[in-house]
């Protein structure tokens, strides 16, 4: 085998310093810059990710803020409108209320008047049936037929009497 004749030792040495040096040079100024260039694009386009995306949280964060204020304020709004219109409907009940309760009163004083009138009624009707029994009685008792005036006065007197 030629390899391992002595003799062409220093040749072999020689081709292999030069191919040694060839392939650094090669490797050195095309594969590594080449490797570099992708590898700083990656870092570039890593980077310009992680700006987007910090970029795109802090307007999330802003949107939510906003949102969150809109609801607060939506709220507060719709907690004013619900008390205007709970004042509303307290002031219409009240009103309600007030006009029932008038009805009502004039009910019950019509209801007394016409009782009182009932009353007064039925007392004169009372008088009157109690001096025919009164004048019955006597006439049936006593066998007399008593004045009808005077019948009239001694009930009209009793009566007065039982108030």
């Amino acid at each position: 085998m030629p390899q391992f004749d002595p003799s062409s030792f220093a040749s072999q040495l020689f081709w292999l310093a030069v191919m040694f040096v060839a392939l650094y040079w090669i490797v050195a100024k095309i594969a590594i810059p080449r490797i570099g260039e992708v590898l700083d694009q990656r870092a570039r386009v890593i980077q310009d990710d992680l700006d987007r995306a910090t970029q795109l949280k802090a307007e999330t964060d802003q949107a939510i803020a906003t949102y969150e204020k809109a609801m607060a304020a939506a709220r507060a709004q719709a907690f004013d409108h619900m008390r205007t219109i709970q004042a509303e409907l307290k002031t219409v009940a009240d009103a309600r209320t007030a006009e029932v309760s008038n009805a009502v009163n004039r009910q019950i004083n019509e209801a007394e008047a016409r009782i009182g009138e009932a009353k007064k009624k039925a007392l004169e009707s009372i008088k009157n049936v109690a001096a025919d029994t009164a004048r019955d009685v006597v006439a049936k008792l006593a066998g007399l037929s008593p004045d009808a005036g005077a019948v009239d006065n001694a009930v009209a007197a009793a009566l007065k009497d039982a108030h």
